[in-house]
């Protein structure tokens, strides 16, 4: 099949201003509970991107781990890529793409690491086998081969067996993008999509309808 052929017509819904919640993060909810309804195959994968010292932007697939009032929350390596470019360029874009509610959402803003009690109280709750993992990666770090993680692991299973308290990693927890700015986009006939965007404005929130 030629690339260019390749099409689809979106027909299943579509967005109305005024059927919105008043902030985005209640609106992200609502989406979100229909997209585990619809089984949406991991609804809480999305793309987040980074910018280095250079301002080349970086971008990958991270899971969601949390929403509260103030933002969304991931976990990774503190000293991974991403880590370190969020060090120096806080200013990050996180998009959610639901292809069977034909939505997408997109978030701009700024992040933080949360609390070390949080990530901690996390940590715990992953699987004995995930927090191992935490333990084992260097993130983002050239490896030799994959039989170096596979020797670490190995030591890890030993040191702290199933049914064992694996301690937390200093160098691994949890930041929060607090938007700033978040579009909701509704695939629509025509390619005459629906974008309604929230934008931040003296700590209260203006809806507006973007062109697609």
């Amino acid at each position: 099949m030629n690339i260019q052929d390749i099409r689809k017509d979106y027909t299943q819904n579509e967005l109305d201003e005024a059927a919105l919640r008043e902030d985005p993060v209640s609106q992200f909810n609502s989406w979100f509970e229909e997209a585990l309804k619809a089984e949406v195959l991991e609804a809480n994968a999305c793309a987040l991107a980074t910018v280095d010292e250079l301002g080349n932007p970086h971008n990958r697939i991270v899971l969601l781990k949390g929403v509260s009032e103030s933002g969304f929350q991931f976990f990774t390596n503190y000293t991974s890529d991403k880590a370190n470019e969020i060090g120096r360029n806080a200013a990050v874009a996180m998009t959610f793409f639901w292809k069977e509610l034909e939505r997408q959402v997109r978030i701009e803003g700024q992040v933080r690491k949360i609390s070390e009690e949080d990530s901690k109280a996390y940590f715990i709750s992953r699987p004995h086998m995930s927090q191992l993992g935490a333990w084992v990666s260097n993130q983002s770090q050239v490896i030799s081969g994959r039989s170096v993680l596979e020797q670490r692991l190995e030591e890890l299973m030993q040191r702290y067996p199933e049914g064992t308290n694996v301690p937390y990693p200093a160098h691994w927890g949890g930041f929060e993008l607090r938007p700033i700015k978040v579009e909701f986009w509704q695939g629509r006939p025509s390619r005459l999509h629906d974008r309604i965007c929230y934008v931040q404005i003296d700590q209260g929130w203006h809806k507006q309808r973007l062109a697609p």
